[in-house]
């Protein structure tokens, strides 16, 4: 199992090794003061998120409810390609100032808006507070695997939160974009990407790599990757890479919990919690048995 696993230590080591590109990432000395901290660790924090641009096709709305929200949301309308604002009718003016040739003005509660831009937007970023957001989208909610990129940004443009869709959905990697271009803080809490670690949902996506697995599985698999538990990763096939363009880019090396094999057959699976398997093949019935919600399963393309 040695050339597969060497190119994949190989691939993912120098993302650990220090050089003066990546000195500015080192972990953050702490602060005094809550905000300072968040500040003094905001390269670091958004150094992996900001790797991946706004893809200029993502349908973006955002939604500024007052004066100085409006004036924020034009910044936002400039930096991010495809964005479009909406505001109350009573602000068009100020609307159409800010963002001149993308600004919709709406009459009636902001409320009855979010049904449309779920529908026919990719990620909603709201200038509006966090409560507010939560009440305003809870009706509206289906899955993570259809539900648009959330951001809620506070309107002294300090603070960049995802909300909802933080992995599928890509808003904490909007969020990380975001955060550049106002100089502000993304404060995620997905498990996977405050510990730099895996993440089984989107493993092999940039590589077009298609997942197998019930939704109880990715539960259980992804709870024994951030919980450290001894996870076997089989990688039979496809790039190896992968940890390089992983959750828009990781910084750390692979994690430790994660033990990697060439061969399904190899792995003792009564000493693992759960395995991720890379391969175009099928399982065999007897050890499907033996990892029965425990295991997601990856199949790479023939050129990925």
């Amino acid at each position: 199992m040695c050339d597969r696993l060497k190119s994949i230590r190989e691939a993912a080591v120098p993302l650990a090794e220090p050089t003066a590109s990546t000195e500015q990432n080192a972990p953050a000395k702490p602060v005094p003061g809550l905000v300072a901290s968040l500040r003094a660790a905001r390269m670091q924090a958004t150094a992996a998120l900001t790797k991946a641009p706004v893809s200029p096709s993502q349908k973006i709305a955002v939604v500024a409810i007052t004066r100085h929200g409006i004036a924020l949301g034009g910044r936002v309308v400039a930096a991010l390609p495809g964005a479009q604002l909406f505001a109350p009718e009573k602000f068009r003016a100020e609307a159409e100032a800010t963002a001149p040739d993308y600004a919709t003005c709406y009459s009636g509660k902001t409320g009855d808006q979010i049904p449309v831009l779920f529908a026919a937007f990719d990620a909603i970023i709201a200038i509006v507070s966090l409560g507010a957001m939560v009440r305003l989208i809870a009706p509206h909610l289906k899955s993570k695997n259809v539900d648009p990129a959330v951001i809620v940004l506070d309107k002294a443009g300090e603070f960049v939160i995802p909300m909802l869709s933080g992995h599928l959905g890509g808003a904490n990697a909007l969020a990380g974009q975001l955060a550049t271009a106002l100089g502000a803080i993304p404060v995620l809490t997905t498990a996977s990407d405050v510990r730099q670690t895996l993440a089984v949902d989107l493993l092999g996506r940039e590589l077009g790599w298609v997942i197998e697995a019930s939704h109880e599985a990715i539960v259980h698999v992804s709870a024994a990757v951030v919980n450290d538990e001894p996870v076997a990763l089989v990688q039979e096939a496809g790039r190896t890479d992968w940890w390089n363009h992983h959750a828009n880019g990781r910084q750390l090396p692979l994690p430790a919990n994660l033990s990697l094999f060439e061969r399904l057959e190899d792995v003792d699976t009564d000493r693992f919690a759960a395995v991720l398997w890379i391969s175009p093949r099928q399982m065999s019935a007897d050890i499907a048995a033996k990892l029965t919600g425990r295991c997601v399963t990856y199949r790479p393309g023939s050129s990925a």
